[in-house]
C-alpha cells in the first residue's frame, strides 16, 4: 500500500485533540504544515520529505571542521548553523595555542550536540566513547529526513546492510553517513543508501533493499 503524501495545506482530519508534529489546526481542523508523510498510528503527524537539518540536543552528528579560533573549533554539521567544539568538549586535554596538532581544518568528526540556545549557537561535545575524529572510511551525504529510513524500524535497515555488505556505518542525524571496509562492498552501500533515499517514500522498501542487495551481491561474485 502507498504511504499518503501531503503538501502544506492540505487538510488531515476533523478532531484537533490529534494534531502533532508537522501539522496546524485552522477552524477546527487538521491541516499539514509540511511536505511529506502523514503517520495516523497514535495522532496525525506529517514526517517531511525535505527541508534542511537544524539541530537538536542529543543528536548524533558527523562535523567538518572548517575554522578554528582560539579555545575553539567550527563545524559544518550540514546545516544552515556551524558547530562549536570548545576545547574543553575535546577528548583529550588541549593547549590552546597548539589546537592545530589535535584537529585539522577539513577533518571529520562524530560529535553530539551538546546545546542549542534560542540564537542557534550549537555546541557540540566528543568527551564520549564513541565520539572520535574520523581517520579513514567514506562519507556521503543525503537528506537528513530520510535518515530513519536509512535505519529502519528498530534499526532493521542498516543492520542488514551491516550484516550482508561487512562494512562498518555511522549514520548521522544530520544525514552525513560514514562507511569503511572492503572498497567494493563500500561502493554498493553507498549505491544502496542512495536506492533508500531515492524510495523512502515507498511501502515495502526493506524487502525491495534486501533483493536488490542479494542481486547485485551475485552480480560482484561472477565478477570476481
Amino acid at each position: 500500500m502507498e504511504r499518503e503524501i501531503v503538501v502544506p495545506g492540505d487538510m488531515l482530519g476533523e478532531d484537533p485533540k490529534l494534531a502533532g508534529i508537522g501539522t496546524y489546526v485552522q477552524d477546527g481542523r487538521v491541516y499539514s504544515a509540511n511536505y511529506g508523510l502523514v503517520d495516523r498510528r497514535t495522532n496525525i503527524k506529517v514526517i517531511p520529505l525535505s527541508g534542511r537539518y537544524i539541530p537538536a540536543r542529543g543528536d548524533l552528528v558527523i562535523g567538518k571542521i572548517v575554522d578554528m579560533t582560539f579555545s575553539n573549533w567550527f563545524a559544518d554539521i550540514n546545516s544552515p548553523y556551524e558547530g562549536m567544539l570548545h576545547i574543553s568538549e575535546f577528548p583529550e586535554r588541549v593547549d590552546p595555542a597548539n589546537m592545530g596538532k589535535y584537529l585539522h581544518i577539513g577533518e571529520l568528526i562524530i560529535a553530539r550536540v551538546e546545546d542549542v540556545d534560542p540564537t542557534m549557537k550549537v555546541e557540540l561535545t566528543m568527551r564520549d566513547e564513541h565520539l572520535r575524529i574520523l581517520k579513514q572510511g567514506r562519507v556521503i551525504d543525503i537528506s537528513h529526513v530520510k535518515i530513519p529510513r536509512v535505519i529502519g524500524r528498530n534499526g532493521s535497515m542498516i543492520s542488514m546492510l551491516k550484516k550482508d555488505l561487512n562494512v562498518s556505518i555511522f549514520v548521522g542525524q544530520n544525514g552525513r553517513i560514514w562507511m569503511k571496509g572492503d572498497d567494493k562492498y563500500v561502493d554498493l552501500a553507498i549505491r544502496t543508501v542512495f536506492k533508500i533515499e531515492r524510495e523512502a517514500h515507498t511501502s515495502g522498501l526493506t524487502d525491495k533493499i534486501k533483493e536488490y542487495i542479494s542481486t547485485e551481491l551475485e552480480q560482484l561474485r561472477n565478477t570476481t
